[in-house]
């Protein structure tokens, strides 16, 4: 039986490939797509969110839920991504009638099928703490909660400290992580042992298909900002590595460990303190992915998306 996922995420070309990925899986049902501000601002990202699942018109269509427009956010990724998020291509959407808020498709989604769905949180968690902050029930309802952020051991991405989910808006990671929520943190810098190189470029599908078609008008463009604006022949798809792990939950290895997220320290705002003190009176309350088979997650991107529909 498919595993029922609500993919929360800020597209940002690494989002529209998890997206992808996550429709193509034959062991996960998308019940709903969330847009939240990060990699774009909150408007760009719903119409992000409704673009990408129009182009590819998946055989079965999920719930869209758009983002808050008065969403906080301290940064963007508009230096990586470019002004639209996925690197300037032109993805057409049709007006809709009624845009339902990512905070409601949340809460319903994880209402009708308590304990059955697993929340994948690809952004900076502003819709995930509001909807547990207006039904502080919902974080026990989750099945499982997956945040793509945060740093094991390395440094940031955005500062010396803060890796950039949990500083767009690290109040409400804080929130998230206190919640009562089952949850398993990503951190980036595990994350990107599964880099994808230019191999992925070559194993697309089809451009007959729309994904195929989707994936070359943005794909090439993301390369391309790797390589220029950080120096890198491979691209970081994290929030991919989370559709993986969701599917696949054997290829990570988590430890169980107390974290919370910094939000007072004028250089170390956003930063994930993680306690691995072998002596700690702090009780763990999430699982931390400590390594990830990154072969396999690769192979099991390029497969996924090679076989899609």
């Amino acid at each position: 039986m498919a595993r029922k996922v609500i993919l929360d995420v800020d597209p940002g070309v690494s989002d529209a490939l998890a997206i992808c990925l996550a429709l193509a899986h034959p062991d996960l049902e998308v019940v709903a797509v969330t847009a939240t501000g990060g990699n774009v601002a909150p408007r760009q990202a719903s119409r992000n969110v409704q673009a990408i699942i129009e182009h590819l018109d998946p055989p079965r269509w999920p719930r869209i839920g758009v983002a808050d427009e008065e969403q906080p956010l301290r940064t963007d990724g508009r230096e990586l991504w470019g002004v639209d998020g996925l690197c300037g291509a032109t993805l057409g959407i049709a007006e809709l009638h009624q845009q339902h808020p990512a905070l409601k498709v949340i809460s319903e989604e994880i209402r009708n099928d308590p304990g059955g769905v697993t929340l994948i949180a690809g952004g900076p968690l502003h819709n995930i703490a509001a909807a547990f902050q207006l039904d502080p029930e919902l974080a026990l309802q989750v099945g499982h909660l997956m945040i793509v952020g945060g740093t094991l051991n390395g440094p940031g991405d955005v500062s010396p400290a803060a890796e950039f989910n949990m500083y767009c808006d690290a109040e409400a990671a804080q929130r998230v992580f206190r919640s009562h929520a089952t949850t398993t943190l990503l951190p980036l810098d595990v994350t990107s042992r599964a880099a994808l190189t230019y191999e992925l470029l070559s194993n697309l599908p089809s451009e007959a298909s729309s994904m195929g078609r989707l994936l070359r008008a943005i794909l090439p463009g993301a390369f391309q900002a790797y390589r220029q604006r950080l120096g890198l022949e491979s691209m970081y798809a994290a929030e991919a590595v989370a559709v993986m792990a969701a599917a696949r939950p054997e290829l990570i290895v988590t430890e169980a460990l107390p974290c919370d997220v910094e939000t007072e320290g004028m250089l170390t705002y956003g930063a994930t303190v993680i306690d691995r003190r072998p002596r700690t009176f702090d009780r763990p309350n999430m699982d931390v992915a400590i390594d990830v088979d990154a072969a396999e997650v690769v192979s099991g991107i390029l497969r996924g998306l090679r076989d899609s529909f």
